[in-house]
């Protein structure tokens, strides 16, 4: 079984590099193959990302958070808790969408 320290007060948990893109995802996570997670991001916890997501640079997304459609969650953003971003929505920078957000359309979040 391989092992990563998602850095989040669990220790190491069961996970493995996405398909597409080399990222880390807990095994608890759900992450669709056609999605893109790249070689430094990361999902963990119970969160899902569905097709066409892509998940770039130091962006996590965790906890129960949904990201799906064609969004992108990039730079250092984080998406977490009960969060959901969908449609054509960028949420990037040093960005947080917490708690119970939606963030959907074409917003961009920076």
């Amino acid at each position: 079984m391989t092992t990563y320290d998602f850095q989040d007060g669990n220790g190491l948990v069961a996970a493995r590099q996405h398909s597409n893109g080399g990222g880390w995802v807990a095994d608890t996570a759900m992450v669709d193959a056609t999605a893109y997670v790249g070689p430094d991001a990361k999902v963990f916890g119970d969160a899902y990302v569905g097709p066409k997501v892509r998940v770039l640079d130091n962006a996590q997304v965790y906890g129960y958070a949904k990201v799906a459609d064609n969004a992108k969650v990039y730079g250092d953003a984080l998406v977490f808790g009960n969060a959901w971003v969908f449609g054509d929505a960028e949420v990037s920078g040093n960005a947080l969408v917490s708690g119970n957000a939606l963030v959907s359309g074409d917003s961009v979040v920076k």
